[in-house]
């Protein structure tokens, strides 16, 4: 077998010394292995999650109850991919020295505990869900999602407002999506 350096060399997409722990808001995008289509489908601009699915709308929100500094704000699964919105807040034991939450929330007590970072965050999603939907299809050990997830680093108030729309019309654009290996181009 070759070994193809432009395949397998993966740089990191993350912004280079930026504190993805710190309070703030941020948009994920994380897509099944190979971008299957296993999580439901598209119909007439419904989305209708199967069983899969609905393990990891589950694990999602498992995030917020799991992590006091998580809270989600818009989300969506897909057919083959999930977005998200998430909200790192200040907690009681940490210090307010991150950026101010585009959201709007309020600020606690500082002190020194840190949080987990996005890229964690994202990690303990992954694992969970894969877990509990290869418990389903009996395939121990088997990969779930694609390796590695997009983010985008949310800065203003106009651009979450931008996202939140982006995100909730998804299924009406799912023929477009470039997400959808079925799709028009």
């Amino acid at each position: 077998m070759t070994y193809d350096t432009n395949k397998h060399n993966r740089r990191s997409i993350r912004l280079m010394d930026y504190d993805y722990s710190q309070s703030g808001a941020y948009f994920v995008t994380i897509c099944t292995r190979d971008r299957a289509c296993v999580l439901g489908e598209i119909s007439d601009g419904q989305l209708l999650l199967n069983e899969l699915g609905e393990i990891v709308a589950e694990t999602w929100r498992w995030l917020e109850r799991h992590y006091d500094h998580v809270e989600l704000d818009e989300w969506l699964v897909m057919p083959n991919h999930l977005h998200g919105i998430v909200l790192i807040r200040d907690t009681p034991g940490r210090g307010a020295s991150g950026s101010a939450l585009i959201a709007g929330g309020s600020r606690t007590a500082p002190t020194a505990a840190r949080p987990k970072p996005l890229g964690r965050l994202i990690g303990s999603f992954k694992t969970a869900s894969t877990q509990r939907i290869n418990e389903i299809r009996k395939s121990p050990g088997m990969a779930f999602w694609q390796r590695n997830y997009y983010e985008h680093v949310i800065r203003s108030q106009k651009s979450l407002n931008a996202i939140r729309e982006y995100i909730e019309a998804n299924p009406f654009h799912w023929q477009e999506d470039p997400e959808n290996p079925n799709g028009v181009r």
